[in-house]
């Protein structure tokens, strides 16, 4: 009867073991999946949207619905200067009822975001030569441009891993989620890359 429950208390301690051993092996592979998951995300290399040329990236070039898609934008030196420090918000509108909501959710991510993105908001009757080349620069369509448009520029690698001024706009009203979700993926590839720029 001993050897018995001798064996039976043997089989009871490894059935625990095994049972430890098998929890510790989960907790471990969940663990290693998060990072991976993480890494993968994009918040490593960058934000929640790619460098390319479709309607959702940031661009290098003229993106693919663009009649110059695939040509070279001729950033404005004021944009590259102000890039130095901060992402850029490009904000070019009229005193006119259909802008009203889009000025409105700039108003507010400037307030939120304060001095984390450079801002410039303007009124595109009121002469300031900005304005003009802002639209004749990041024109997302490349032929007629109407307003608002909202012009967001941060740092980020090119395809072949050079540090570059990327950006992405719009001529829609696109309401508060849409600009903050841009704004906040700027502020992540700025902070990641403006050390590499050159």
């Amino acid at each position: 009867m001993r050897l018995d429950e001798n064996r039976v208390r043997e089989w009871v301690i490894i059935s625990q073991l095994i049972k430890n051993f098998s929890i510790t092996l989960l907790i471990g592979t969940v663990l290693v999946a998060g990072v991976f998951a993480f890494s993968a995300s994009g918040k490593e290399s960058g934000g929640n949207f790619k460098v390319g040329s479709g309607n959702n990236d940031w661009w290098t070039t003229y993106p693919s619905q663009s009649t110059g898609a695939g040509s070279e934008v001729n950033q404005p030196q004021w944009v590259l200067d102000a890039l130095k420090s901060n992402p850029v918000l490009i904000y070019v509108h009229k005193d006119c009822s259909y802008c009203v909501p889009q000025t409105k959710a700039i108003a507010n991510i400037t307030e939120e975001y304060g001095s984390d993105i450079k801002v410039f908001n303007f009124g595109v009757d009121n002469g300031d030569e900005r304005a003009e080349e802002a639209l004749m620069a990041y024109d997302p369509n490349g032929d007629v441009t109407y307003v608002p448009m909202t012009i967001i520029v941060t740092l980020a690698p090119d395809s072949a891993g050079k540090v570059k001024p990327v950006w992405h706009s719009t001529e829609e009203v696109t309401g508060d989620t849409w600009i903050k979700s841009y704004v906040d993926d700027a502020i992540s590839y700025h902070e990641q890359n403006s050390a590499s720029w050159k």
